[in-house]
């Protein structure tokens, strides 16, 4: 493979780093030719780590674009890979000529590149903002930088995301570190816990909040010192500031540092950073390969890094008394510093080291080749309808299952998602979207595309909504004349009440789908009662059973924000305001104390719809005088899994949270307020449920004990479960045959 990139060659701090560490790395493997729009120390350096490395200097555009295409044609390059904003205009101008795909790293944002220089702002910036919009391909240097361009109206199924990576290579020795910081002019002794930062002093760093937050942590915790090396504007006004807060011979200007940063970071307790926007810093991954317990600010990529409570702490940006209290925090528990800083140490060295940031570049470039080498065809691709975008993590997980299986498929095929709620998809799952009233988007896609899948879910029903169900059929109707084969993928169906609508049904499914794969038997039950016999039906299990459970650290994360230890005895409550519900709501309760009482189980009152289950928790709560707990976001699906993995058993109307919790082999008892939710716990052989409408307390309580005390032998639920999810590839398979794949 063989890939050119193009920088201007003026570049510092962490795009200067980046691309150098990257290019070291990836000549091992592959040819990374360095294009430089000027000479000097980024050249030079780039030469004197071995990257072969040629200057195409001045300001002769047509001249630059012809010598360039005649360049990389002459080199068969496949790639062009671009830096910064004059490199994104000349590759946006190679585009053409050279046929090759080209892609940008986005190292910051655009619109604050040239903050405080009106006319490079309208000039180079405008520029740089149009070329990053003609380019094939963007990467941004974390998930954060993704997301806030995919907000600005790019593409989202043309990005990546690559974080910034290092060489965790353990450091040499460093020599003694009190001499070290007395040197620099930190009046320290061996009691002292050092907060460290190195950054330039600019209002985006906002250091007087460090200042500040350093102020409030000395407090109550006197060992503390804070050390800042660097230099910028700032520099006099964060030294006043320091004087008016009295801590000014605790905190040390240090400046411009020489003898290196590992030097700096082995000398320090705490790293911290305290900016207001950021992508994913080197900073705080240079701080993580010396062990260091970390505080910062959750901007950018820093959130997938540090994992609230457990391996750090991060704050909103400007709020110095949360600062505070975690520098203190961190100062006056020495155990508590040196296990943040090893599990920080921990996720950073497995996840965010130069090798894998290398790995991951080449699994881009290979997958741009084998899209921009990808046949053009009059039809392909999927559009994916259902309940989505509504906050309901039952539904959004059905939808993350049909992706994962769609791209494991074909990755490259184009996929187009209609959901209430465009944005929040597009985001979460780097799709094309429409919303349910744009129609001619939806329309359009359904033209283009191979196969419209009627993603999952009890869509056709007309208990919630008549207009729901007249919406999803319409859609089907719709998909099918514009010449797409048809799938309801791992449906369930029904109820279906009214006899216009089981007609209006009937004659839709027979004359426009083409199959029908169905989660459990009880909707078969249904299609036959109602008619539907021209499709192809299949038994199959409802996508979301295939999602896994997201990863320790994350699950404790989302149940501290919560204010749940994580390693407790709990018992979860899954419920749903539906009709009935409120005068049943204090069995819950009553159910929930009983369970405490008897098994010693704090009660969970989890919300698998964040905008609807939170009223329904609370109204079961009502009165409690036990412990207990509210989980009303835990997030995507993997941490809702996961959160429901920690569980002694869990006590559910909600389909989804039975189904995520019988994956991870965790006890059920089930409120039955739709047939559904019977089906599903019959369909894996358990008949621990009752009706909400006939639900008592004695009888709660008898599920609880049956859950807890006498449940379903974990091998036996995990059995039933494990051939639920082999079933369920049939919906894959399918789609996968109507595909033509």
């Amino acid at each position: 493979m063989k890939v050119i990139h193009l920088i201007s060659g003026g570049d510092s701090g962490g795009a200067k780093t980046h691309v150098l560490s990257l290019l070291q790395n990836l000549n091992k493997t592959i040819t990374a030719q360095l294009v430089c729009f000027r000479d000097g120390p980024f050249a030079e350096e780039a030469r004197a780590m071995g990257i072969p490395t040629m200057i195409c200097g001045g300001n002769n555009i047509p001249h630059l674009r012809r010598e360039l295409t005649a360049y990389i044609k002459e080199g068969g390059y496949q790639l062009i890979h671009c830096h910064g904003s004059r490199a994104n205009m000349i590759g946006a101008l190679l585009r053409g000529p050279t046929g090759l795909p080209v892609i940008s790293t986005v190292h910051s944002d655009y619109k604050l590149d040239y903050m405080g220089r009106p006319f490079a702002r309208l000039t180079f910036g405008a520029i740089n903002a149009w070329a990053l919009r003609q380019l094939d391909y963007r990467i941004g240097v974390s998930d954060a930088m993704v997301d806030l361009l995919i907000n600005r109206g790019f593409p989202p199924d043309r990005f990546y995301a690559i974080y910034n990576g290092i060489d965790f290579t353990p450091a040499p020795p460093q020599g003694e570190r009190l001499a070290y910081l007395r040197g620099l002019g930190a009046d320290v002794d061996e009691n002292s816990v050092v907060v460290g930062i190195a950054a330039r002093l600019n209002p985006v760093k906002d250091m007087s909040t460090l200042v500040r937050g350093f102020a409030v942590g000395h407090k109550t915790c006197s060992r503390l010192r804070l050390v800042i090396a660097g230099d910028g504007e700032e520099r006099q006004k964060l030294g006043d500031l320091a004087r008016e807060l009295g801590v000014e011979k605790e905190v040390t200007f240090a400046g411009w540092i020489s003898g290196g940063m590992d030097r700096f970071y082995s000398a320090l307790d705490i790293n911290a950073l305290t900016s207001l926007s950021e992508t994913f810093p080197y900073a705080l991954t240079e701080g993580t390969r010396f062990h260091l317990a970390t505080v910062a600010t959750a901007v950018g990529g820093i959130p997938y890094l540090i994992d609230q409570d457990v391996n750090g702490y991060l704050f909103t940006p400007g709020d110095w008394q949360s600062l505070g209290h975690y520098l203190a925090a961190l100062g006056n528990d020495d155990a508590l510093r040196h296990e943040m800083g090893e599990k920080l140490y921990e996720k950073a060295s497995s996840k965010f080291s130069i090798q894998s940031t290398v790995d991951t570049q080449l699994h881009i470039y290979e997958e741009i080749i084998r899209r921009h080498n990808r046949p053009k065809r009059d039809r392909d691709g999927v559009v994916i309808c259902g309940a989505y975008g509504r906050g309901n993590a039952g539904d959004d997980a059905i939808l993350e299952a049909i992706l994962q299986e769609m791209r494991a498929i074909d990755p490259d095929m184009p996929i187009t998602v209609l959901t209430k709620d465009p944005k929040a998809t597009r985001l979460t799952y780097r799709v094309r979207t429409a919303g349910r009233m744009d129609v001619l988007t939806w329309k359009k896609a359904m033209r283009h595309a191979a196969l419209y899948i009627n993603g999952g879910g009890s869509l056709i029903q007309d208990v919630t909504s008549r207009r729901s169900l007249w919406f999803y059929l319409h859609n089907i109707q719709a998909a099918h004349k514009a010449g797409c084969k048809v799938q309801m993928y791992g449906c369930g169906i029904g109820p279906v009440l009214r006899e216009q609508h089981r007609q209006l049904a009937a004659r839709v499914l027979n004359a426009s789908v083409d199959v029908i794969t169905l989660r459990e038997p009880d909707s078969l039950k249904e299609l036959q009662s109602m008619g539907v016999t021209k499709p192809e039906i299949l038994l199959t299990a409802d996508p979301a059973l295939t999602l896994p459970a997201a990863n320790s650290d994350e699950i404790d994360s989302v149940l501290l924000r919560s204010g749940i230890p994580p390693r407790g005895n709990y018992l979860c409550f899954a419920l749903r305001n539906w009709k009935g519900f409120e005068e049943k709501a204090p069995l819950f309760g009553q159910a929930a104390q009983y369970a405490y009482e008897t098994y010693g189980l704090t009660p969970v009152f989890a919300a698998v719809e964040k905008h609807l289950d939170p009223v329904a928790g609370r109204l079961a709560a009502a009165g409690l005088k036990i412990p207990h707990y509210f989980l009303d976001d835990a997030g995507n699906a993997g941490t809702i899994i996961g959160a429901l993995s920690r569980m002694q058993a869990v006590v559910s109307m909600r389909l989804h949270a039975l189904i995520f919790a019988a994956g991870q082999g965790i006890p059920l008892a089930g409120v039955v307020y739709d047939p559904k939710v019977s089906a599903f716990l019959r369909y894996i052989g358990q008949e621990n449920f009752q009706n909400l409408s006939s639900l008592t307390l004695e009888r709660l309580k008898a599920m609880i004990d049956q859950a807890v005390g006498a449940p379903v032998s974990p091998e036996a639920q995990a059995a039933a479960v494990q051939k639920l999810r082999q079933t369920e590839q049939v919906n894959m398979e399918t789609a996968r045959r109507l595909l033509g794949k």
